[in-house]
């Protein structure tokens, strides 16, 4: 009985943590929220930052996200942790530099948002964590939040 409990622990631990990586130099910043990687064997691969919505290029504070984006990752190696892709085939991942959450660092900017619609997608510490950067970049009117009534990006795709 302990090692039939043993085996779907072990199971059970490997299933949950079945997250794909992926290592590649940016080559391209496209906004806020989405960046191309080129892997070791020259595949170009789009990535959409999980967790996050970016304003669009149109809206206040786009071309500054994307810029600070660009400044954090173009040229640089980055992680990518992810089990998805999105509907236009781009990897929805964890971006990360030298360990570096680069998705949450856009957040404590107040260069996006916590994109809640997807928060399920999470770890329960990064919904967390994101949740909490946003309330103080809010707060401390950093980036968009310096806006009297920043209009989120899904808002404004509806337009």
């Amino acid at each position: 009985m302990k090692f039939l409990l043993s085996i779907l622990l072990i199971f059970s631990v490997c299933s949950a943590s079945a997250s794909k990586m992926l290592q590649g130099k940016v080559v391209s910043v496209a906004d806020g929220d989405t960046i191309t990687v080129l892997d070791a064997e020259k595949i170009q691969h789009k990535i959409r930052l999980q967790g996050i919505d970016a304003p669009e290029k149109a809206q206040a504070f786009g071309t500054k996200s994307k810029q600070a984006l660009y400044e954090l990752v173009h040229g640089k190696t980055v992680q990518i942790s992810y089990e998805k892709s999105d509907k236009y085939g781009r990897i929805v991942g964890k971006v990360l530099l030298g360990g570096q959450d680069i998705c949450h660092q856009q957040i404590k900017a107040g260069l996006a948002w916590h994109y809640k619609k997807y928060q399920d997608e999470q770890p329960r510490d990064d919904r967390d964590a994101y949740h909490a950067s946003e309330m103080a970049a809010k707060s401390q009117k950093l980036g968009l939040w310096s806006d009297l009534q920043p209009v989120a990006p899904w808002d404004f795709r509806k337009r």
